[in-house]
């Protein structure tokens, strides 16, 4: 038994992992109020994060069809990220589910000239987690190659609340 060591501190969970603490009630002390103890609220997940299995084989299959696509080439970062904006607004508005986002593809690693491509995909991911719209995106996946692989993106909205 000599070559059992103690593991050490168990380091503590992170807050959205960690059990939700228990209220108790505190034991009467002379004339203190009790103390409140916060209760962390969950986080909303992020986008990308929360596809069921069934919809994460249509779309790898490539057995969905985009309800809208929009297309980025020849836009810079600016104009792209205001049509990407503009056009998740619209489809929200719509009740559409589905979104191809085309950004083109990413150069060869063995091109022979230096490229300043790939911006906009590289800042799409960026864009949609800070993005107004961030609640209503369930996931973002790569396309199939029949809608543009490597150089497209499904955007999959969540379904509307309807309220009645």
């Amino acid at each position: 038994m000599a070559s059992v060591r103690p593991l050490g501190p168990v380091p503590p969970l992170p807050v959205a992992d960690a059990p939700e603490p228990v209220k108790r009630k505190p034991a009467a002390a002379a004339g203190k109020p009790p103390v409140q103890v916060p209760v962390p609220k969950p986080k909303p997940s992020a986008p990308g994060t929360t596809l069921d299995a069934s919809w994460d084989r249509k779309l790898a299959r490539g057995l969905v069809s985009p309800d809208r696509t929009v297309d980025l080439h020849g836009h810079g970062l600016n104009s792209a990220y205001l049509l990407l904006d503009q056009s998740l607004d619209r489809a929200i508005a719509a009740g559409e589910r589905l979104i191809l986002l085309v950004t083109g593809k990413p150069p060869r690693p063995d091109s022979e000239r230096p490229h300043a491509r790939g911006a906009i995909r590289a800042a799409v991911g960026d864009w949609l987690a800070a993005s107004r719209h961030a609640d209503r995106i369930a996931a973002v996946r790569g396309a199939h190659p029949r809608h543009g692989g490597a150089g497209a993106l499904y955007i999959v909205l969540r379904k509307s609340r309807q309220v009645s």
